[in-house]
C-alpha cells in the first residue's frame, strides 16, 4: 500500500498559475467574441472578427498550453525525475 499516489493539494504557486492562465483563456475566448462586431474591417475578404475567432484564439490557446508546460517544468521538476531506487 506504499505505492499510492500523493493526494496532497498542489502548492499555491501552481494554483495561481492555473487561475491566471484560465483567466487569460476566458478573456481571449469571450472577449474576442464580444468585440468581434467592432472589428468590421476585411482581411483577405473575410471580416477580421472571423479571423480572430477562428485562428487567433486557437493560437493563443496553444500558447497557453506551452506556457503551462514550461512553467510546470520549472515549478515541479522533481515530479518527472527518476530516482535511483525507482528504476525497474
Amino acid at each position: 500500500m506504499d505505492d499510492l499516489p500523493d493526494t496532497s493539494p498542489p502548492p499555491p504557486k501552481v494554483l495561481a498559475l492555473k487561475l491566471g492562465l484560465l483567466a487569460v483563456w476566458a478573456i481571449l475566448a469571450f472577449g474576442s467574441v464580444y468585440f468581434a462586431r467592432d472589428l468590421d474591417f476585411l482581411v483577405l475578404g473575410w471580416p477580421f472578427g472571423y479571423w480572430l475567432a477562428a485562428q487567433g484564439v486557437l493560437l493563443a490557446f496553444i500558447a497557453i498550453v506551452v506556457v503551462y508546460a514550461w512553467a510546470m517544468q520549472r515549478l515541479q521538476p522533481e515530479d518527472g525525475a527518476v530516482q535511483d531506487g525507482d528504476r525497474a
